[in-house]
C-alpha cells in the first residue's frame, strides 16, 4: 500500500519531466477509494470534493485563529466544507493549557496530545504553529497531505519564530504562505497560496500576529474550497532569499549597549517584549527593562544632555519626564520602569530603590549620591552588559 501511495502522489507518466525536481510535488489520491486502514490507523478513503475530514495540529493564538475558521466552516451546514474536525496539540505546563486546546475543549472538539494523533480517517491535515517535525509516514497517511499555515512570505523566515524575526529585523512587508508539508525539513514544501501585507510602523509581534492570523485563516478556507486544484497548481519555493527564524532564548533579550542602536533596541523590545523583558546588568545584578519609551526632541535638546559624554550603558535620570535616559550606540533611549527584586519606577530607581537593593545584598551603607562612584567604570558593556553612571540631569 505504501508503494501505491508514493506512486500516486508522485508524477505520473505524463509528468516525467517533473520527476527531476528535488522536492516532489505531492499529488492527491483523488477517487481511488483506497485506505491504509489496518494497524496504522488514520487511513482515509480519498474524496474528490468537500466536505473534508480534517485533523488540525496547533498550539498558540496564531493557530487558534485558523482552528476557529475551520470550526466555523464545520458549523456552516449550507456550504458543507468541513465534515469532521479533530485536534492535536502538545502538552503544556500551564494548568489552563494552550490556546488551541482551550478552544477545542470549549467547542467540544476531540483533542489528542502529541504524539497521540488518534486513529480516525481524515482527508487532509492542517498545521499552524505546531513546532514538531511530522514524519513522512504520518504525512503519507493523509490522501491530500498536510497543509501548513505559515506567517511569512516563504522562503523568508523559515522556522518556528517568523513573526518575531519579521519585527526584529525591521521588515516592511510580510505575509502568509499556505504550503504543503514535505518530510524531514521545516517549511520547504510547495507553495499553494501566498499573500503579502505591509507591516504597520512600530507594530509589536503581538499586533502583527493578530493581523497575520486572520489573513492566514481566510487563506486556509480559500485553499480548502478548491483543494485538489490548489495542490495541482502548487509551485516550488525559490532557492533565493532563504532566511531562518530560530527560536528565541533568554540570551536574545540581553541588551548590548555598545553594539546596538536605539532603533535596534526598540525593535527588540517590540519583537519580544510581550514574551520576556529585555535585560541588562547593574553591578552584576540582572535588571529587567519593563517599559521602554522613545526620547522626545525636547529632552534631546536639553543643553545638559548635549554636554554629557556618550558612553554606552551610562544612565541619567531626567527629573522633568521621570525617565531614565540610557546611552546606546547612537544616542539615548528612555526607560520608565525596571525590575530588580521588585518593580521600580525610574524615580524609585534614582531615589534609592536600587541603592537599597544593593545595600541589602552587600551590607553597604552608601547613600543615593554615591551611585555615580558605585557605577564608575562599568560601561564596558560587551562583556558585562552593564549600566554605566547614574546621575540626575536636573541636579
Amino acid at each position: 500500500m505504501r508503494v501505491l501511495v508514493r506512486r500516486c502522489w508522485g508524477p505520473g507518466p505524463a509528468r516525467r519531466a517533473a520527476a527531476v525536481r528535488s522536492t516532489p510535488q505531492w499529488r492527491a489520491l483523488v477517487g481511488l477509494g483506497v485506505s491504509s486502514g489496518g494497524e496504522e490507523g488514520l487511513g482515509a478513503r480519498a474524496r474528490e470534493k468537500p466536505p473534508w475530514r480534517v485533523l488540525f495540529f496547533g498550539t498558540d493564538q496564531f493557530a487558534g485563529e485558523a482552528l476557529r475558521a475551520l470550526h466555523a466552516a464545520r458549523e456552516n451546514k449550507e456550504e458543507e466544507l468541513i465534515e469532521k474536525l479533530e485536534v492535536v496539540t502538545v502538552p503544556s505546563p500551564s494548568l489552563k493549557g494552550l490556546p488551541v486546546k482551550r478552544y477545542a475543549v470549549q467547542s467540544g472538539l476531540p483533542v489528542y496530545e502529541w504524539p497521540d494523533v488518534g486513529s480516525g480517517e481524515y482527508d487532509v491535515g492542517v498545521v499552524a504553529s505546531f513546532g514538531r517535525l511530522l514524519s513522512e509516514a504520518l504525512i503519507l497517511k493523509f490522501p491530500y497531505g498536510i497543509l501548513n499555515v505559515h506567517p511569512s512570505c516563504l522562503p523568508r523566515w523559515r522556522g518556528p519564530a517568523p513573526i518575531i524575526h519579521t519585527v526584529l529585523h525591521g521588515d516592511t512587508v510580510t505575509g502568509v504562505t499556505i504550503m504543503q508539508i514535505s518530510p524531514k525539513r521545516f517549511d520547504v514544501g510547495p507553495i499553494l497560496k501566498q499573500e503579502t501585507v505591509s507591516v504597520p510602523p512600530k507594530s509589536t509581534t503581538k499586533e502583527l500576529e493578530a493581523v497575520l492570523s486572520r489573513l492566514g485563516a481566510n487563506m486556509l478556507i480559500s485553499v480548502l474550497k478548491n483543494l485538489p486544484e490548489s495542490l495541482n497548481s502548487g509551485r516550488q519555493q525559490p532557492t533565493e532569499g532563504v532566511t531562518y527564524a530560530p527560536k528565541i532564548s533568554t540570551g536574545t533579550s540581553c541588551i548590548k549597549w555598545e553594539e546596538q542602536t536605539s532603533e535596534q533596541i526598540f525593535r527588540l523590545y517590540r519583537a519580544i517584549g510581550n514574551i520576556m523583558p529585555l535585560q541588562t546588568l547593574w553591578m552584576d545584578n540582572t535588571v529587567k527593562i519593563l517599559d521602554l519609551v522613545e526620547v522626545n526632541s525636547s529632552i534631546l535638546a536639553d543643553p545638559k544632555l548635549k554636554g554629557w559624554a556618550l558612553i554606552p550603558g551610562s544612565v541619567i535620570y531626567h527629573k522633568q519626564s521621570q525617565i531614565l535616559l540610557v546611552c546606546c550606540k547612537d544616542g539615548w533611549i528612555g526607560v520608565r520602569s525596571v525590575m530588580l527584586k521588585k518593580t521600580l519606577t525610574a524615580t524609585d530607581f534614582y531615589n534609592g530603590g536600587a541603592v537599597h537593593f544593593w545595600r541589602r545584598k552587600e551590607g553597604n551603607h552608601l547613600g543615593k549620591r554615591s551611585i555615580s562612584r558605585m557605577l564608575e567604570g562599568t560601561s564596558k558593556v560587551p562583556q558585562t552588559l552593564a549600566f554605566g553612571e547614574t546621575k540626575n540631569l536636573d541636579a
